[in-house]
């Protein structure tokens, strides 16, 4: 049976040794043995007590499981030194935008480095990914009545991220008619210090990468990446490990989408201590990746039999699933899905007995398994669980068949966002993909459809059709990119 969960929001999935401290002490005098992280940073643990009941010391803000008025913020911080990453986004301006933050939002606010895949792009309502300009990010958004995602149009300033996630959520409660009167209205209300987007945004292709274990962080330093199975981290081993980060100096932990954590910044000199404080509790760090790249719901344990028994026939057969993710959805309701491969259980099914029959499940990749491109293709549907390892191996082969072509689209698609001759975007109508968002610019022309650049949209043939999802024409819509100056 599925448990509830109450819920401490840990901003942007960063917290001190010292507050994850205050956080284990009082549930371990209630009685509790370990704690679980969800896949939007945060901190969750099931208890039959009141949470009145437990005092935390720590700045955070505990959720009851049925309460839905306030969400986490995510962040990529725990990608910053170790993986692919924007380089003027430092873990310092992670940290001051974080600390801007002075509400609880009530909309799920996503702060990202569209060049690292720890971390996904687009699970929030609100969506800041960083540009190439310093300081400045593109905002996505999608609210919970929305039908498609839209881009906001400027780029917002990192120091007004927080006074304009609080705008929004003021003026989304009206009926707006469209993402430019949104645009407006802020304007309107606060000062700003927005820029043009002078090219769409850049968000080349990445594997997935192994997180887990002791990895070379520079010359001096490690970082150490811990997964456990179940989710069900011991709290006397996380007691243990808040005093050996308080030992070693370090003065973040973070907690990943992929119900693990990362402690950067470990001493060339302590990395013994840590190997023996991690064999003292019986920890294991090297999981292979046929178990690091899955997502599950949150205390399932349908969800998590299904997952060991389709890793241990993958594994029979040694079958690779480096750089992708696979996700098990038990929920029929709609969600947003951040894996490459997504496994749906369908609803029960009666027969004429009125007897339950076998659960069978639909199968689903992401266009170039790419979950960052949101959309997402059926590959099977209604199949038994014994079809579902043969099905993964396919798709495995399928994606690893395409892995060059999928990387040499993206270093395209660089070399065109770049290109020193593009004009700027401002005052201009440009026509978007209305499924996956996709940018035509007439600047650019389309290489991958050899249209040159300066052809008019109006120009184009009929058979035109979306680079990315391949939409037809009809579904690519003018926007106006804003006429707007910096403050």
């Amino acid at each position: 049976m599925k448990k509830d969960y109450y819920r401490l929001l840990i901003k942007g999935g960063v917290l001190s040794p010292g507050e994850l401290k205050m956080i284990v002490k009082p549930l371990m005098e209630a009685g509790l043995n370990h704690i679980s992280f969800g896949s939007r940073q945060d901190i969750l643990f099931a208890t039959d007590l009141s949470v009145k009941d437990i005092v935390f010391n720590a700045d955070v803000y505990c959720i009851d499981p049925h309460q839905k008025e306030v969400e986490n913020i995510v962040c990529s911080y725990a990608s910053t030194d170790i993986l692919a990453n924007t380089p003027w986004l430092t873990g310092d301006r992670y940290l001051y935008i974080l600390e801007q933050f002075k509400f609880q939002p009530k909309l799920k606010v996503n702060i990202v480095d569209p060049l690292q895949r720890l971390v996904p792009l687009f699970s929030g309502h609100i969506n800041f990914i960083a540009s190439k300009h310093e300081d400045y990010w593109y905002c996505y958004l999608q609210m919970p009545n929305w039908n498609s995602l839209e881009l906001y149009p400027a780029l917002i300033y990192s120091w007004d991220i927080a006074t304009i996630t609080k705008s929004i959520e003021n003026l989304v409660q009206e009926e707006l008619e469209s993402i430019d009167t949104l645009f407006e209205l802020i304007n309107d209300s606060i000062e700003t210090n927005n820029r043009t987007i002078d090219c769409p945004l850049n968000n080349p292709f990445q594997p997935f990468p192994y997180y887990e274990g002791m990895n070379k962080m520079s010359t001096d330093k490690y970082w150490l990446g811990l997964y456990w199975r179940n989710n069900n981290y011991d709290l006397p081993f996380l007691l243990a490990l808040c005093e050996l980060c308080a030992q070693s100096k370090i003065g973040k932990i973070c907690i990943t989408p992929w119900k693990s954590f990362i402690i950067k910044g470990i001493p060339v000199e302590s990395k013994l201590k840590w190997e023996k404080c991690l064999g003292n509790h019986g920890i294991n760090i090297r999981h292979s990746q046929l178990e690091l790249n899955w997502h599950l719901p949150v205390g399932d344990p349908k969800a998590l039999k299904l997952k060991n028994y389709l890793v241990s026939k993958l594994d029979s057969y040694d079958i690779s699933t480096y750089g992708l993710t696979i996700g098990i959805s038990m929920d029929s309701s709609k969600v947003i899905h951040f894996t490459s491969i997504v496994i749906q259980r369908n609803p029960p099914a009666l027969d004429q007995a009125h007897l339950k029959l076998r659960a069978t499940y639909n199968l689903r990749f992401a266009k170039n398994f790419d979950p960052n491109t949101r959309v997402y293709i059926t590959y099977a549907m209604d199949i038994d669980k014994m079809e579902l390892p043969g099905l993964l191996m396919e798709l495995s082969k399928q994606y690893f068949q395409g892995l060059d072509e999928l990387v040499e689209d993206s270093e395209k698609v660089i070399k065109v966002a770049n290109t020193p001759q593009a004009k700027p975007l401002s005052d201009r109508t440009v026509y978007q993909c209305s499924d996956c968002l996709t940018v035509y610019d007439q600047n650019y022309g389309d290489p991958s459809q050899n249209i040159a650049k300066n052809t008019p949209f109006e120009l184009l043939a009929e058979t035109y059709h979306c680079c990315l999802c391949e939409a037809p024409k009809s579904n690519f819509k003018p926007i106006q990119q804003p006429r707007i100056t910096t403050n």
